[in-house]
Order: C-alpha cells, then sequence, then structure tokens
C-alpha cells in the first residue's frame, strides 16, 4: 500500500488510479529533500501492481509547483552547479521512465522546475487560471532539469526558444495552443477531469499501454525506421499475452474486458 508524508501525499482511488499530491508551502518548491520525497513515493507506485495510472497534482489552486528554492542557488559554483543538475536529471529521468503513465494535473503557477517536472509527465491538463514558464535566465542561469530538451520536442524549437529566451509565463490556453497541454479547465473541475482521464487510461489493457509509452519515448530520440522496428517489436510482444486475448475475446463477445496485466 502507497504510505503518506506531510509534504507529499499519495490516494488511491478503486479503478487502479493514484493521484499524488505535492504540498510545501507556500510555492512546493522542488528542494533536494522534497524530491527525495517525491521519488520514494514514485518508487512505490511503480511497485504497487493495483496502480495502472498515476496524476500528480499540487495542493490547492495557486501553485502546481514553483521550482527550485532560489536563495540555495546563490552559493553554486561550477562544481556544486553540476552535482545539482545531475541530481535532478537522475529524479526527473526517473519519473519519465516510469512503465506506468504519468498525468500532470496544473492547478496554478508552474514555473521553472515544477514545468520540467510536468514536461517530465505524458499527459498535461492545466486549470484555466494556471501559468508556465522557465524563467531561470532571469536569475542568469538556464534550466537544468530538462526543460532544454524537452521542450523543443515537445513544442519545436521556435516555442521553446521564446519561452526560455524571453523568461515569460504564458496562460493556460496559450500553452494548450501551442502543444505544451492537452486540455485546460475551470479549476473546480480539473480533479474530476484528470480522474476521468487517469481512470480511462487504465480501463484499456496496461500491458499494451505501457508498450506505447515505451515505444513513443525511444521512438523521439530515433530516425523513423528504428522507431518503427521498435514499434513492430512491442506488437509481436504484446500479440503473446493474455491481456491480447482477453480484449479480442471481450471485442467478439460485447462484454467489458477483464485485463490482468499479464
Amino acid at each position: 500500500m502507497v504510505s503518506s508524508s506531510e509534504r507529499v501525499q499519495v490516494e488511491v482511488f478503486p479503478d487502479r488510479v493514484a493521484m499524488l499530491t505535492i504540498n510545501r508551502p507556500p510555492v512546493n518548491a522542488i528542494s533536494p529533500e522534497l524530491r527525495g520525497e517525491i521519488a520514494g513515493k514514485l518508487k512505490e507506485v511503480e511497485d504497487d501492481e493495483k496502480i495502472w495510472t498515476l496524476v500528480i497534482i499540487g495542493a490547492g489552486d495557486k501553485f502546481f509547483a514553483a521550482g527550485a528554492d532560489i536563495p540555495t542557488l546563490l552559493a553554486l559554483e561550477k562544481e556544486s552547479g553540476l552535482k545539482r543538475v545531475q541530481d535532478s536529471r537522475k529524479f526527473f529521468s526517473g519519473l519519465s521512465h516510469m512503465e506506468k503513465p504519468v498525468i500532470a494535473a496544473i492547478n496554478g503557477v508552474c514555473l521553472g522546475g515544477g514545468l520540467e517536472l510536468a514536461l517530465a509527465c505524458d499527459i498535461r491538463v492545466a486549470a484555466e487560471h494556471a501559468k508556465l514558464g522557465l524563467p531561470e535566465v532571469g536569475l542568469g542561469i538556464i534550466p537544468g532539469a530538462g526543460g532544454t530538451q524537452l521542450l523543443p520536442r515537445l513544442v519545436g524549437p521556435g516555442w521553446a526558444n521564446f519561452l526560455i529566451f524571453s523568461g515569460e509565463a504564458i496562460s493556460a490556453n496559450k500553452a494548450r495552443e501551442i502543444g505544451l497541454v492537452q486540455e485546460v479547465v475551470r479549476f473546480d473541475s480539473l480533479r474530476d477531469t484528470v480522474l476521468r482521464i487517469a481512470s480511462a487510461i487504465s480501463s484499456r489493457g496496461p500491458v499494451a499501454v505501457r508498450a506505447a509509452k515505451r515505444v513513443i519515448r525511444a521512438g523521439l530520440d530515433q530516425p523513423i525506421e528504428k522507431g518503427l522496428d521498435l514499434e513492430n517489436e512491442a506488437f509481436a510482444e504484446v500479440c503473446g499475452t493474455q491481456d491480447k486475448n482477453e480484449g479480442i475475446n471481450s471485442f467478439l463477445e460485447k462484454r467489458k474486458p477483464q485485463f490482468q496485466g499479464r
């Protein structure tokens, strides 16, 4: 069973969905200590066979996450700066490579490392009042937890250049327009919306969903022919599963499938 701490709570729902809530007032700054707590919960979620889909959200309606503790950046030199971003890279890479799909529910301000946290997720849904951006250049630094690499892959180099070079935050609706988020909803509908999406994902064959996630992620960094090879191999693998037989039989028998993850 997934446990909770004061700053990171995990709620598990009956439909194989878990929601991880970050609650570190006032702005949910992602300190190294908080990263460690989140990483521990992510491992518990990944290891829990009863959970097939994860949602990450911030507590309240003001901040999803606002990145690093700014005063701690002042002491960084070249070596300590490298150590810090390498530690961050390990955390964000671990999140992006989770087998289970992860949805970011952006409930408020989402800046710096907070946006990099959202970028490491598979799907992003934002409340109407949310603001998203990478303001690091205004502090004389650059995004150091994947922002310069993940953002252009998602929205293209033009918009990534604009957001990173200017450091400006954009609205949730503009983020949807450029493909940074997939859906924008009223704040009072956000929780229900992401749980509905997560529940829909969890109702599908989990082996197939995880294979699709793996191939999509891997294929982004490969030539198209190599990506197609990965897709072919993954298709062949899922053809040998019990879930494939259950999915096809349930369709033919006009009933709801009972996937087991095997």
